[in-house]
């Protein structure tokens, strides 16, 4: 028998830690890698058109999934591309293992074709990051990788040369037991203890959530009425929080609404329930503020804390409610809810006014329409920019829809890539990819990869023909918008010309009904949307130095639209407010 390639021990070990994919793009140094694949039936190779989609169809999977997924880049160039990707899995907490082949080692260090240096590349965006640089190091090395991927919750990147992947395997090579999920932690009794004394002592607690509520919805909802107090979310937490739920007051931050700002402003206690909101500004200093996270180096960075707790989220409530005493007055929770739902009404007159007639159509009608005809667990890729702002605003969740985006590293054209990770796990499942034009142009290549596959990936293509974000940072700065206009062909003819569904919409009528065929088409289909990209009303009293990159860090209300759904929510949920 023959002896076993490190290139084959690698893809093995891939296939052991439950990677069913690898994303990538084929050349060179990568070759023997891809090779190793094509002579097994236990994983696929995912030819993308580029490996900046590589990595953020890895992390996309491994977010849908919570288990490993896997990208490479090929020596040099190839894996430079895969930084930008795997920095949003990084920060998105998504693990995924990226191999980036090398050139021959013996070159290494003499400016040979191609050289970078991986191991400092991508140091920053990656829990662990290490080059092979003798056979010996295998399987060790992977190993310890994938552990650290899976582990903490993020990247890890394996740099291997191409002369390396093709040497034989050490024999007897020792191999352990690959962990592939994480634990759950819980705190320790004196935090629990100390946390309890000071909710028993606090008359007014709201609740702040982040992803780190994911799976932990009821025991927030349980604690929440114990405790009579209001709920708002992050951007990242609106997923896992805001359904079902009777206690919602909305979310803060640049695409804020409703009577979050306030909640979290005037309570007396604030605890953050998994969250690395990053806007400081919208937090209070001038009241207690606890946080609960899993990861410790977290806990402060934001605001100075009263109590740091480091536990999961759902078992640091499991802990906790039995140990508080159940508050009878809810006058804070109720004022919170009558806030909420009047900012809501005060916002829709503005979503509802003669959208159904307006040409160029409405951005915020489409996303409303959007939400209902999408199934109701869709997956949803929303791309950075105005499509944020869209989905923050009109998805509606309900435990089972997912909703992901480059919501912590901001970066453009995500959704298109993410799309296709998402797809991959479970062709039955409707994808949605929320586009903007300037987003959907950058890596509008990968297009043909939908096409290829036959993935059947339903992008939503919001067309202003502008960077809407970049232009409202502009006005709010006092500049004049400048090299935000887009000079955009006709998007649905390139889908049909690639060999994939496509159709374009000028007129509201004719939305609804173009959505549905789309989305009833059996493989990859785009609407082309023509949007208005002077939908936004910017408030008139914020000024410069108010913007800081993507946030708008001292203002309350940021844009003039509407919240779809969401005001029903608030309707009913007022109806459970104690009448005098």
């Amino acid at each position: 028998m023959a002896k076993q390639s490190v290139a084959e021990q690698f893809v093995d070990l891939l296939v052991r830690a439950g990677v069913q994919r690898l994303y990538g793009v084929v050349g060179d140094s990568l070759n023997p890698v891809v090779d190793a694949i094509r002579r097994t039936r236990a994983i696929d190779w995912i030819q993308v058109r580029h490996e900046e989609t590589a990595a953020f169809a890895a992390g996309a999977e491994a977010q849908i999934t919570g288990k490993l997924a896997a990208c490479a880049g090929s020596c040099g160039p190839g894996n430079l591309h895969l930084i930008n990707g795997l920095y949003d899995a990084h920060r998105s907490m998504a693990p995924v293992l990226a191999l980036a082949s090398h050139i021959p080692s013996g070159e290494i260090g003499l400016g040979y074709f191609q050289e970078t240096h991986p191991d400092l590349l991508f140091r920053e965006c990656s829990h662990y990051n290490e080059m092979i640089s003798s056979p010996k190091q295998m399987p060790r090395l992977v190993q310890t990788a994938i552990q650290h991927a899976i582990g903490q919750s993020g990247v890890s990147v394996v740099t291997l040369p191409g002369d390396i992947a093709s040497a034989p395997a050490p024999e007897k090579a020792e191999e352990h037991a690959l962990v592939t999920s994480r634990p759950s932690v819980r705190p320790g009794d004196a935090e629990i203890d100390k946390l309890a004394r000071m909710i028993d002592e606090a008359n007014r607690i709201t609740l702040f959530c982040g992803s780190g509520t994911a799976g932990a919805h009821a025991q927030v909802m349980e604690f929440a009425e114990r405790v009579k107090s209001p709920v708002g979310h992050a951007l990242r937490g609106k997923e896992w929080i805001q359904y079902d739920n009777p206690y919602d007051v909305g979310m803060s931050g640049l695409l804020g609404y409703g009577a979050a700002y306030e909640a979290t402003n005037q309570c007396d206690l604030l605890i953050l329930l998994g969250t690395d909101f990053p806007y400081n500004a919208f937090l209070p200093d001038d009241v207690k503020i606890v946080q609960v996270d899993i990861r410790p180096e977290r806990l402060g960075r934001r605001s100075k804390l009263d109590l740091a707790v480091w536990g999961d989220v759902r078992e640091t409530l499991t802990c906790l409610t039995p140990r508080v005493r159940a508050k009878t007055d809810r006058s804070f929770l109720d004022k919170m809810l009558k806030k909420h739902a009047d900012a809501l009404e005060g916002v829709v007159k503005a979503y509802t006014r003669k959208v159904e007639k307006h040409v160029p159509i409405h951005p915020e009608y489409v996303a409303s329409v959007l939400d209902e005809v999408a199934d109701d667990d869709a997956v949803f890729t929303v791309d950075t920019g105005m499509c944020n702002v869209w989905a923050a605003r009109y998805l509606t969740p309900n435990g089972r829809r997912r909703v992901i985006g480059s919501f912590s590293h901001g970066s453009m054209a995500n959704a298109l890539p993410q799309a296709i990770g998402a797809q991959f796990t479970d062709r039955d499942r409707q994808v949605v990819s929320m586009s903007g034009d300037g987003g959907f142009s950058m890596l509008m290549g990968d297009f043909l990869t939908l096409v290829q596959y036959d993935l059947p990936v339903k992008i939503v293509l919001f067309n202003n023909s502008s960077l809407g974000m970049v232009e409202l940072e502009m006005m709010v700065a006092g500049l004049p918008a400048y090299g935000t206009t887009n000079h955009n062909p006709d998007f649905a003819a390139i889908a049909r010309a690639a060999g994939a569904y496509g159709v374009r919409v000028e007129k509201p009528r004719q939305l609804a009904g173009a959505l549905k065929d789309a989305f009833k088409h059996k493989g990859p289909a785009l609407v082309d949307v023509v949007t208005d990209p002077n939908a936004l009303s910017i408030p008139p009293k914020i000024s410069a130095d108010m913007v800081t990159g993507f946030a708008l860090s001292a203002s309350k209300i940021v844009l003039d639209g509407g919240v779809g759904r969401m005001v029903q929510m608030a309707r009913s949920n007022l109806r459970n407010v104690p009448r005098p």
